[in-house]
């Protein structure tokens, strides 16, 4: 038998630290053709969904899918994220949690304007499969409700640094 895997669990352990110590705990997601969210809000074949009790309804996070329906400009969504996808855990308000390597699984699923460098990114892991997670710092990022989609005619957000990146949230690696 094969022995499953430890991010499962991982994920539900940092989802319950955060519920327990008052945070609001968001997912960094890879999207592919399996992954089911509102593909208006994917950005660089990525989202971050808030999965807070408050964001959420139904949620299940067993040991393969992370399934619940969530409001996104007031129009309820059935999401379900295969483990693999996930990318990062963390809290909202201060950044604490833990990142994940890629796991490459093909069927990427491109913005309209994806060009090729962004689909040989998507193909060239990050960390090799297999590697042991990373704990991360990560800047607040948007909950599902509130994306950046709906700020559209805001223009471009500077980022932390100042530079015009979209005001994009980045996972910072803490050793």
């Amino acid at each position: 038998m094969q022995e499953t895997s430890t991010k499962p669990y991982l994920l539900r352990a940092l989802y319950e630290w955060c519920t327990d110590n008052g945070y609001t705990p968001h997912i960094a997601v890879r999207v592919d053709n399996q992954t089911r969210v509102p593909r208006q809000f994917v950005r660089d074949n990525e989202i971050v969904l808030n999965i807070s009790f408050e964001a959420t309804s139904q949620l299940q996070m067993g040991n393969e899918w992370i399934e619940f329906s969530a409001r996104f400009s007031g129009k309820s969504h059935k999401i379900e994220v295969p483990i693999s996808n996930v990318l990062a855990i963390y809290a909202r308000e201060n950044g604490q949690g833990m990142a994940f390597p890629v796991e490459s699984a093909g069927g990427e699923a491109l913005d309209s304007g994806a060009d090729a460098e962004l689909a040989e990114e998507a193909e060239s892991p990050a960390a090799p499969v297999g590697a042991a997670p990373r704990a991360v710092a990560a800047p607040p990022a948007p909950d599902a409700a509130t994306s950046k989609a709906d700020n559209a005619d805001d223009g471009p957000q500077p980022d932390d640094d100042g530079s015009k990146g979209g005001g994009r949230g980045h996972l910072k690696i803490v050793k």
